[in-house]
């Protein structure tokens, strides 16, 4: 049975062209709601590339973040929205990153009496501490609390996400897994022609990491996996293809000059890249989900990962991908040389993980979002109605 249409209003600081989890995410969810008949509007800053764009997005001003080219912080707006609200009032506000953009979203709807779902899609308070500053973490995390705890729900990607936000005091928690695109990301699109420009031939190793080249992403020990793989397996030629931007990659192409760097990519040039790799190596531990492990295993890649966010959910150690305990760098490495211990572990790795990303598209996941901000409408309303009928009762 399909939900009735909502009004959905998203707001965030990322979205597409941007190219990350987050933006990527919302994307299929907005798409997957439109396609399902509900009006979606998209609040976030301005890109330069914008063009020709209707009326369900409003812009506002961005500032960058400095570290995260590329990035922006979107601009305090309460005002513009509390305007808007009131004249295109939408059912439902779904605020997915928690900078000033955000804030002042929180902040309007509540003014207005506009339910409010917020979604948990980027560990801030796991960035705050890998800075080595408890205070800052601290506050980044009563930030965090403060802000979740005032709208009706927050949406997490995981299990484990859940428990450790449960555990600091986060409330009314719902689970909303992520899902992958099967047939963009697919074995289908490997590339001889792609593999030869990277100096490889038929039965050579490619070792290939996705993701943004930030501080947070513990990218030393993907230079260390790698150089451990080359280690033990001197007969083996590999080589370190290494796709995305960030504030490292100067410092990453200096530490490893053998590397492939191919930059941001998008879309169908992505795909061929992920789907041309053999082993995908993912060292990051601030993860709230990781879409690039269900990308890479979509792929028919075997993924070495520590064991938490999406890695946990999606691997099976030993049958669908390795895994390490969160942290222990010796692990994470043994993880790695598994696989080429010999050529079955390899094959039946990159099969299993296939098969399994095979069945988790992003249709499930948008029906279970569009039930819980249909259910966040509804219990608001009923408990509006109550409030209203109850001194009529009482006379």
């Amino acid at each position: 049975m399909t939900a009735p249409s909502l009004h959905i209003t998203l707001v965030t600081e990322t979205f597409a062209p941007e190219i990350n989890g987050v933006a990527s995410t919302l994307e299929y969810l907005c798409e997957g709601l439109r396609s399902r008949g509900h009006r979606v509007d998209v609040v976030r800053p301005r890109h330069a590339q914008d063009r020709g764009l209707g009326d369900d997005v409003m812009l506002c001003r961005g500032w960058p973040i400095p570290g995260y080219p590329g990035l922006q912080w979107g601009e305090s707006s309460g005002r513009r929205l509390v305007r808007h609200w009131r004249s295109r009032r939408p059912d439902v506000v779904y605020v997915a990153t928690p900078g000033p953009l955000g804030l002042s979203a929180l902040r309007a709807a509540r003014l207005l009496g506009i339910v409010v779902v917020s979604g948990f899609h980027t560990n801030f308070q796991k960035y705050a501490a890998q800075s080595g500053l408890g205070l800052l973490t601290r506050v980044v995390t009563h930030y965090l609390r403060w802000f979740h705890n005032r709208t009706h729900m927050t949406l997490v990607p995981s299990h484990g996400q859940r428990l450790e936000l449960q555990r600091r005091g986060f409330e009314r928690l719902h689970l909303l897994a992520r899902g992958v695109d099967g047939q963009l990301f697919h074995p289908a699109r490997r590339s001889l022609t792609l593999r030869q420009s990277w100096g490889l031939a038929e039965g050579d190793l490619a070792v290939i990491h996705v993701g943004r080249l930030s501080r947070e992403k513990n990218l030393d020990l993907l230079a260390r996996t790698f150089s451990h793989l080359q280690a033990q397996y001197p007969q083996r030629v590999m080589k370190l293809i290494v796709v995305g931007d960030g504030g490292r990659r100067s410092n990453l192409q200096q530490r490893m000059p053998e590397a492939i760097f191919c930059g941001a990519l998008r879309g169908e040039v992505l795909a061929e890249h992920y789907a041309s790799g053999d082993i995908f190596v993912f060292p990051s531990l601030t993860e709230t989900f990781g879409n690039v492990v269900l990308e890479a295993q979509a792929s028919g890649l075997a993924v070495v990962a520590y064991d938490e966010a999406a890695a946990a959910q999606h691997i099976r150690h030993g049958h669908s991908g390795t895994l390490a305990m969160p942290g222990d760098e010796a692990a994470f490495l043994e993880a790695a040389g598994w696989l080429l211990e010999n050529e079955e572990n390899l094959r039946r790795v990159r099969l299993n993980a296939r098969r399994h990303a095979s069945r988790q598209g992003w249709a499930a996941i948008v029906e279970q979002f569009e039930k819980q901000l249909s259910g966040a409408c509804y219990l608001t309303s009923s408990v509006a109605l109550a409030n209203t009928a109850a001194p009529l009762r009482g006379r």
